[in-house]
């Protein structure tokens, strides 16, 4: 197997980053004919082409482009690495990353990771948006240290990663104010016919939801998705549709949009998950937060 030189890989890695190997020197305080020996030794040795010349600027080509992503996550991760093998100083913060797939409701969010500065631990937090196996494959590189996911793992993912259950709960369904006598009857009943905005494709409700609507004879009309929940409410708070959240944050939305609750069930499990790289919890502001 080849080794490879890390000392080329770092010449390459900031004349990518800086643009020209002329900047490159500055930091590395070397002469341009270091840096072009170092970038055409490791070119050589990859048999690859990574850069175009544009002018007096180096431009990253296809192939460059891939070694630079690499690079970036090899030098940022030996920077952790350094840092965290510094002596402790004063005021040095612990530093928690979490990535959140998108359909978390922010303020169950906010509500359950408020307790890491509530205690005595100095922490930083740092949260990333995004989607799932976006999330895993940052989490398999240490880019995070812990995903908060409204499901688990999936099965067949080659990431090493432990699901950990933190809550369930039931759906509330609600309507804006100003709509509320557009609809009469009982619950479900009163959604039937009725517009509705439901969950996207990344939320694990989303079939579950279809399901109970079909096995309840309720034929309301499906007039918009959302992955972002946030932006649901405000469309819901509008009077364009029902929408549904997690029981667990009626409260808050009653507070926060004008909207009333129409009805609520108890066969359809929003369940949240904590993902991890580990099966036991090490991190200690992740041991705070007691999921």
């Amino acid at each position: 197997m080849k080794q490879l030189n890390y000392n080329h890989l770092y010449y390459f890695y900031l004349t990518a980053k800086e643009g020209s190997i002329a900047d490159a020197c500055k930091l590395l305080h070397v002469t341009p004919q270091t840096v072009s020996g170092q970038l055409a030794t490791l070119e050589d040795y990859l048999d690859l082409r990574l850069f175009e010349r544009h002018g007096k600027r180096l431009v990253l080509n296809d192939n460059g482009k891939l070694v630079y992503s690499y690079a970036e996550d090899i030098f940022s991760l030996g920077h952790e690495l350094m840092q965290s093998l510094e002596p402790n100083q004063l005021n040095k913060k612990l530093t928690l990353t979490v990535g959140i797939t998108d359909v978390i409701p922010k303020v169950f969010t906010y509500d359950f990771l408020r307790p890491i500065f509530e205690g005595e631990l100095d922490v930083k937090l740092v949260c990333r948006e995004g989607e799932l196996d976006q999330l895993l494959a940052d989490l398999a590189l240490n880019k995070l240290d812990i995903i908060l996911s409204d499901c688990p793992v999936p099965p067949g993912r080659r990431v090493k990663a432990f699901s950990h259950k933190i809550t369930e709960s039931g759906l509330t369904f609600y309507i804006a104010k100003h709509k509320k006598s557009t609809i009469s009857g009982t619950f479900p009943q009163n959604i039937n016919q009725q517009p509705i905005l439901i969950p996207g494709e990344q939320s694990s409700i989303k079939m579950s939801l279809i399901s109970w609507l079909n096995d309840n004879d309720l034929h309301p009309e499906i007039v918009a998705e959302f992955d972002d929940s946030a932006l649901a409410k405000l469309f819901g708070q509008a009077g364009y549709g029902i929408f549904c959240t997690p029981t667990i944050v009626e409260s808050h939305v009653l507070e926060t949009y004008q909207v009333e609750v129409i009805g609520r069930t108890e066969d359809i499990k929003e369940v949240l998950y904590l993902i991890s790289a580990e099966r036991k919890f090490t991190h200690p502001a992740v041991m705070a937060l007691k999921p």
